[in-house]
């Protein structure tokens, strides 16, 4: 069974971020550059570099020169850089409202499936198949949360359902009643846990929360516009 996220996944401290961000560059890094760098001691360096070690948002490589104690030089990882990226809000607000200008139906269909697959299996490599749907439902709802998605898993009835109770892309859905992100969610959730849900309340609609229930068949069967389209 897959470990859930560790509790060091929540946010980064201000001090750890600062290191970060003056490693951005991608270059290797010694002790006594980023003293120097951040205005610190040696201590605080090393403290921050083994939180963010354990974290995954830098890496280590040894050198060794002569017969002298070896040192090691630290690089930010790929991770780590997604920590000191620009907001990429406006981007993807370009990029989702150049998807639905698409005016062939089938193309949009496609791109929009493509992006929801894309989203859903980042999820799926952090949840064990092999685990009871609800078990994946609530772990799935945590890794939501750590991206200030609120979700609740409900169990009340014979299977459980996800409840998001806020939109997590406000500025996409632009406050209009189109349901183009409500399928895209649909699908990435069907993805992320391997099994059809259908979107079986929607606040759209007039619901207090979107709710998202398994499904017999396949949502893919319906495209992000809400229209039905043929699955390849």
């Amino acid at each position: 069974m897959k470990p859930e996220p560790s509790p060091e996944s929540g946010p980064i401290r201000s001090v750890d971020r600062e290191l970060l961000l003056a490693m951005r560059s991608g270059e290797l890094y010694g002790i006594g550059e980023l003293t120097e760098e951040l205005s610190v001691t040696a201590t605080a360096v090393r403290q921050r570099i083994e939180r963010l070690l354990g974290r995954g948002m830098i890496d280590r490589e040894k050198v060794v020169a002569g017969r002298g104690r070896p040192t090691y030089r630290y690089r930010i990882t790929e991770q780590g850089k997604r920590i000191t990226a620009a907001d990429s809000t406006e981007l993807a607000e370009a990029m989702w409202q150049e998807l639905l200008s698409i005016e062939d139906p089938e193309l949009r269909t496609r791109m929009l499936r493509s992006v929801a697959t894309r989203l859903g299996r980042e999820y799926a490599a952090q949840l064990d198949e092999t685990a009871p749907l609800e078990e994946r439902m609530r772990v799935l709802s945590r890794l939501l949360k750590s991206r200030r998605v609120v979700s609740d898993v409900i169990s009340a009835g014979e299977l459980p359902v996800l409840d998001i109770n806020a939109c997590p892309y406000p500025t996409l859905a632009d406050g209009s009643q189109d349901h183009s992100m409500c399928r895209l969610e649909e699908q990435v959730l069907s993805e992320a846990l391997g099994k059809p849900v259908q979107l079986s309340q929607c606040r759209l609609d007039g619901d207090s929360c979107c709710q998202f229930s398994p499904a017999e068949t396949s949502p893919a069967s319906s495209s992000a516009d809400g229209t039905t389209a043929d699955v390849d």
